[in-house]
């Protein structure tokens, strides 16, 4: 153990998590080291197409059929295409088993995909931390008090976008001006709160500049500038992401040491110290081992890949997996139903059009099963809708055709759902007994699918999203089913859950392993449930809640 490998902790990935743990851990004092195994992207430095035109691409920026060949599953992401392919991880370069339909979205590299993410923050509320355990799938062992300041904590340093609701469904936090509204938003909203009093229509929260405040700017982020080319990283820093954010601002500090191109093969567990005592690592290039030594070891290296390095953890103590006593390591995994989808438009409203390209559009919060079991199904989902112009759909060449073309058509309007998951046991991932990948790991299985509670809340969305759009005055309303397999939505969870009972969780309340105290886990892993909001901004919390207390104990000799 020398002393060039030893630090005070070790940070295992460097997204959103990873680079909130670096952050926290940094500015209390700790040399902390982050591993990361893809490359190192820098910020501004490393972005090659962010201000590029559409003419400076060979196919104008669109998904060639030879990208979507070769990545039969990462190309069915939203955000992958000529100009962004370079962030994410190529279906043929990182192989994993699919047990069952499974769309393993990745970004290997410094920032992970916090350079890709959708940006959508909503605070969950009381009723998503207490509704699990009153439907009897899973007891979170925090509530929404016990986040609360943390949300705040994040919000005020990453920068939300939003507006103050007043909405025990859909918590307010500390917000900068939130993005308006057009015009035929505002009127979809009016009708339907109108009709329906359980359903409120508010503008979408997310983590973009919209007033830079000192601290942004202390950062070195500007105003957000409504591109919407946010997967090709921002060189404004408009939106939050490691790169821009916290990763910079862990290493003013002095005390991070960032290394790319280290991959996480194990976490190394010491017999007589009855503790992790480092990670194993092997060199994403030349495939050369070694040992890393920390006092604290946070585990944030995305949620399936936090579950394969501690199913690699074996030790005569733990032979199946860091921590799993339980042997419920890699079970419960769960993920966000994004199957249904609508379309429709809206007739009139011609006089009015709308400016720049927002990133975030209207949205309602969950109103169904919020206060007690009312449906066929359990939970529930949130809604999020959008209005726009696209061009007018018109025939012929030459300047005619040119001038017609930049005119804008009708209103086009889409919703989709957001839908809960139920964590089952039976949805999980588990090591490959016999196949590895070239760093000699083994390789990953997902085992995870929908159920008849999921067809059934998808059915209930497609049924309550025709009654919405027809109350705010849409016509041609379609609904569809996309069908699309789990993974697809890139918000899973689980598999290390939390909890207070070590028989039925790997973490207690403080994201530590009820059997390995000195190891932490705070990304999606992590999470007993899904709820029906986004969950990067909840990932945001609990890591600083976690790591602040890590160093709270540490300083204690509680570690």
């Amino acid at each position: 153990m020398s002393a060039s490998n030893t630090f005070d902790a070790i940070v295992i990935g460097s997204g959103i998590s990873g680079g909130w743990a670096a952050k926290e851990l940094c500015e209390k004092g700790l040399k902390t080291l982050v591993l990361e195994r893809g490359e190192d992207v820098v910020h501004l430095k490393d972005y090659p197409t962010a201000t590029k035109n559409p003419w400076d691409f060979a196919h104008r920026g669109q998904k060639t059929q030879l990208l979507t060949k070769n990545n039969p599953v990462v190309s069915k992401c939203y955000a992958y295409n000529e100009t962004s392919e370079h962030f994410f991880v190529k279906d043929n370069e990182h192989p994993y088993i699919q047990e069952k339909p499974y769309d393993w979205i990745r970004g290997y590299q410094v920032g992970g995909k916090s350079l890709l993410w959708a940006r959508q923050t909503q605070r969950w509320s009381k009723y998503d931390f207490e509704g699990p355990a009153r439907d009897g799938f899973g007891d979170w062992p925090i509530r929404y008090t016990d986040i609360e300041n943390w949300y705040t904590h994040v919000e005020l340093f990453a920068g939300i976008s939003g507006n103050y609701d007043k909405l025990d469904t859909l918590p307010d936090g500390s917000f900068l001006p939130a993005w308006e509204m057009n015009s035929v938003e505002m009127k979809m909203q009016s009708n339907i709160m109108k009709k329906f009093s359980d359903r409120h229509v508010v503008q979408g929260r997310c983590a973009h500049l919209t007033v830079p405040q000192p601290i942004h700017i202390e950062q070195g982020r500007q105003q957000c500038q409504a591109r919407s080319l946010c997967e090709r990283g921002c060189p404004f820093g408009g939106y939050f992401s490691s790169n821009a954010s916290t990763i910079p601002w862990a290493q003013k500090t002095g005390n991070l040491t960032l290394q790319p191109n280290s991959v996480v093969h194990s976490i190394i567990y010491d017999e007589i110290q009855q503790k992790a005592t480092g990670v194993q690592v092997i060199d994403r290039v030349t495939k050369k081992a070694t040992a890393y030594y920390a006092k604290i070891i946070f585990v944030n290296a995305s949620t399936l890949n936090t579950n394969l390095i501690l199913l690699n953890s074996t030790s005569k103590r733990f032979p199946n997996g860091l921590g799993n006593d339980s042997g419920l390591l890699g079970k419960y995994i769960a993920f966000h139903n994004y199957r249904g989808n609508l379309s429709a438009t809206m007739d009139g409203n011609l006089d009015k059009y709308y400016y720049g390209r927002r990133p975030t559009q209207p949205m309602m919060p969950n109103f169904r099963n919020v206060h007690k079991q009312e449906t066929d199904f359990q939970r529930g989902y949130m809604v999020f809708f959008g209005a726009v112009r696209p061009a007018a759909a018109v025939e012929g060449i030459g300047a005619e055709f040119k001038e017609q073309s930049t005119e804008p058509g009708g209103w086009s309007i889409s919703m989709m759902m957001q839908g809960e998951t139920i964590p089952k046991e039976s949805n999980h991932v588990r090591l490959s007994p016999d196949q590895k990948d070239e760093w000699g790991i083994p390789q990953l299985i997902t085992s995870v699918g929908y159920d008849e509670n999921d067809e059934r809340l998808l059915k209930d969305f497609l049924q309550v999203g025709s009654e919405l759009l027809d109350a705010a005055g849409c016509k041609n309303i379609r609904s569809m089913d996309s069908k699309q397999a789990p993974g697809l939505d890139i918000h899973e969870m689980g598999g290390v859950r939390m909890g207070n009972d070590p028989k039925t969780s790997l973490l207690n309340k403080w994201n530590q392993m009820h059997h390995c105290k000195n190891v932490f886990v705070t990304d999606g892993a992590c999470m007993a449930s899904t709820s029906t909001q986004n969950p990067s901004l909840t990932f945001m919390a609990i890591t600083a809640r976690a790591a602040n207390y890590a160093v709270e104990a540490l300083k204690k000799g509680a570690l």
